[in-house]
């Protein structure tokens, strides 16, 4: 049986001790099949490491300073220079409009953080082979809108108000998330949170995280 050489893996994300604990996950639940070549934390440094190394996979926050994943790929397929490089989201966000986003913006999967080692090893190698790979309910996201019943214009027009670190915080707090609860799955401090929550309530024109529940629920965004 011949050894087939491992899947090469450029990680990016914002959050440096995120990029830390996957590459470290990788490396054990990966072992022989994955290997992590480089890693960057913003749109420049993605869009250049993906020039230099090449890689077979991208993992690809949706989130990033600079323009975010999409800019990403759209910045690599202007520049053709590692025109068979496949990129797969990895990211906090299950938002319909994000996935769908992401997809349109030349992602071949998207799958949450919530994912374990075993199972983003598996997601990294199908994607390499050219397969489409997605968490169980985010399908449905891109299903129902390729087929037109999901409305993506009209939840980024009021989106398109917050910054993507508003965005973040809004979905977990519209969940129930608590503010330190938050803070700690965003790597920021509680006042960060709360002065991004009252951003997001000025900028929605809410008042109340209950609203903003009902804001975020009624547009399919929890």
């Amino acid at each position: 049986m011949s050894e087939q050489a491992p899947v090469s893996v450029v990680v990016v994300d914002d959050h440096a001790m995120f990029r830390r604990g996957v590459i470290a996950e990788l490396g054990t639940a990966g072992a022989g099949a994955v290997e992590v070549l480089a890693e960057a934390a913003d749109v420049d440094e993605a869009v250049a490491a993906v020039a230099a190394y090449r890689p077979d996979v991208v993992l690809l926050d949706v989130h990033l300073p600079g323009g975010g994943g999409v800019e990403v790929m759209r910045r690599a397929s202007a520049a053709a220079t590692a025109p068979g490089t496949r990129y797969l989201a990895l990211s906090v966000s299950d938002a319909a409009e994000d996935v769908i986003g992401t997809i349109r913006g030349g992602a071949r999967g998207y799958v949450t953080k919530t994912i374990t080692g075993p199972e983003l090893v598996s997601a990294i190698a199908r994607v390499a082979e050219g397969d489409a790979v997605f968490s169980p309910r985010l399908a449905g996201f891109v299903l129902d809108a390729f087929s037109g019943s999901i409305e993506v214009a009209a939840v980024d027009e009021d989106l398109d108000r917050l910054t993507e670190r508003e965005r973040e915080v809004m979905r977990l707090i519209a969940r129930g998330y608590a503010y330190k609860e938050v803070a700690k799955e965003l790597f920021i401090s509680i006042k960060t949170v709360e002065t991004h929550m009252s951003s997001v309530l000025r900028k929605l024109q809410l008042s109340s995280r209950h609203e903003l529940t009902r804001w975020a629920s009624d547009r399919r965004l929890l």
